[in-house]
């Protein structure tokens, strides 16, 4: 039995399923929000939002992703940051999940990844669960109805929460999986009901696509200047250090708020929609994003609320710290209608320092540059990777390791050949701790980082004295408006400077000790950056 818009160019059984319970085609929202309530996946929220959990897994299990090894990428892939599977793994894991399959329920959603159609490819999700297609269909982008009976996939993922893989058969670490094959376009997902799997798949499998083209893929999010698609900026950053919140800027146009291309015509949102973090979420400091958390369809993810009000609670991270909001990009006032944007004028690298030494804000060369998106040094936040419970410090290179098949250098030299090319001008920007380390500081004040992002971006913020950081070498502005001086001068908010120095040299060892990897693979004066 088949339910929806189906494309007559697609048949089931050509994905390997000989039959199938109900297969529901390309459901619109309030179809896909009705199946999710009838089967029990949800409760609906305030507003007509979509309540789910996740289960055991709450965050990425990036642990758990792997590549098959195929002739066609052995030579392209960075095997020491990317898992392998064999073909022959690969092959029995897609088997035995077609298998699984049978005689299920299924939905399947018809998308495409990429707002810029001269780049842009079509996926196909398949998956048991009718929330699992809302979300996904928030999050890729949606096509015009008539286009669905052209539409010729060159994606397909296949998520089946309720299959478990077995490692000695399929060659995979544990029961979860993530497999990507591309020579095959096909992604399978196993084990893990965590919605944010669908996305990054595609993510990782456009960032192993694109770079061929000459069209550097980030991890970042993007806004212009209202009327003036010219002024862009991308703000890089994982997630916890301000990409959604720092982009949905009511001053400034939203074009996404995680995953962009960067090509000869500009700057292209991925995605469809956002996907935002809702711990301590507030209506007085994000009012779009708290807004959409009881607007029709939106997909709250593992967040605690009253069973009779269905009041969500904001604070309660008893589920996890990883709490989401999952909604479509025109829920947002001020967002891009086109997703489409300029070069970037300022490219902005968002750091979460728990160790309380790096300034709110810092300008960099294009070497600076380089060696701080090499480094991607951040802290990772409580819940958005299974087992990290509280800020860990960590190097995750381009801002966004676990989604990177490539070399880090591949998209090194992109993203440092298309700064040259178009002038873009490069700051570093601390949303981590000040006045010490995690657990003695405070978080830096997001009304103070909004100020200093308002100067950058406006251009006021290049007029202004800067010092030279006695640490890393890359310049700091002394006096800003709106901004308390002693912020700029992260030794002045510590209550013991020498404690400052002591662990400002640790941190500054800690870049030095994670760079040497990259040394063979750099010119000399990205070298001099990593040298202070």
């Amino acid at each position: 039995m088949t339910i929806g818009r189906v494309n007559p160019n697609f048949r089931l059984e050509d994905q390997g399923i000989a039959k199938a319970g109900t297969v529901h085609y390309n459901l619109t929202e309030p179809a896909l929000v009705e199946e999710a309530l009838k089967r029990g996946e949800g409760t609906l929220g305030r507003g007509g939002a979509l309540l789910v959990t996740t289960g055991k897994f709450t965050g990425r299990s990036p642990r758990d992703k792997h590549v098959v090894r195929t002739p066609d990428v052995a030579d392209h892939i960075w095997w020491d940051n990317n898992a392998e599977m064999s073909p022959e793994g690969f092959d029995a894991l897609h088997a035995d999940m077609l298998a699984h399959l049978e005689g299920r329920d299924l939905f399947v959603q018809d998308l495409v990844g990429g707002a810029d159609p001269a780049y842009s490819i079509d996926v196909r999700v398949i998956t048991e669960l009718a929330w699992h297609g809302l979300f996904i269909r928030h999050l890729l982008r949606r096509p015009e109805r008539a286009a669905l009976d052209r539409f010729t996939a060159d994606c397909t993922v296949i998520n089946a929460p309720s299959f478990r893989a077995d490692p000695e058969r399929h060659g995979c670490r544990s029961d979860t999986v993530i497999a990507m094959n591309f020579e095959k376009k096909i992604i399978l997902i196993g084990g893990t009901e965590y919605a944010g799997e669908n996305k990054k798949s595609v993510f990782t499998l456009l960032n192993y696509i694109l770079p061929e083209k000459g069209i550097m893929p980030m991890h970042c999010s993007a806004n212009h200047a209202p009327g003036n698609p010219v002024d862009t900026a991308g703000f890089f950053g994982l997630s916890g250090t301000g990409k959604t919140t720092l982009s949905a800027d009511p001053e400034r146009v939203l074009i996404g708020d995680d995953e962009h291309g960067w090509s000869d015509r500009g700057t292209f949102n991925f995605e469809g929609g956002c996907y935002a973090k809702t711990i301590n979420l507030s209506p007085e400091a994000e009012p779009e994003i708290y807004a959409t958390t009881r607007k029709f369809g939106t997909v709250i993810e593992n967040m605690v609320f009253d069973p009779e009000t269905l009041e969500l609670d904001f604070d309660d991270d008893s589920l996890t710290a990883n709490m989401r909001c999952a909604y479509p990009l025109d829920y947002i006032s001020n967002a891009s209608d086109t997703a489409l944007g300029g070069h970037p004028k300022n490219v902005i690298m968002l750091t979460c320092d728990a160790f309380g030494v790096l300034p709110p804000i810092a300008r960099l060369s294009p070497a600076q540059a380089m060696y701080h998106f090499l480094s991607g040094f951040t802290s990772k936040v409580a819940g958005t990777e299974r087992g990290v419970t509280e800020p860990e410090p960590t190097f995750s290179t381009c801002f966004g390791a676990p989604f990177m098949p490539r070399r880090p250098e591949v998209y090194g030299n992109l993203l440092r050949e298309k700064i040259a090319k178009h002038g873009a001008t490069c700051w570093l920007v601390n949303t981590g701790w000040t006045g010490g380390a995690y657990g003695t500081g405070s978080r830096m004040p997001i009304k103070a980082t909004r100020a200093l992002l308002s100067a950058a971006l406006d251009g006021s913020l290049s007029e202004a004295e800067f010092r030279k950081d006695p640490n890393f070498g890359f310049d700091v502005p002394v006096d800003v408006p709106g901004v308390a001086e002693v912020l700029l001068d992260p030794r002045r908010t510590w209550d013991d400077p020498d404690a400052y120095d002591v662990q400002a040299r640790k941190l500054v060892q800690m870049f030095a000790d994670n760079f040497e990897k990259y040394v063979p693979y750099i010119d000399e004066d990205v070298k001099a950056a990593a040298l202070g």
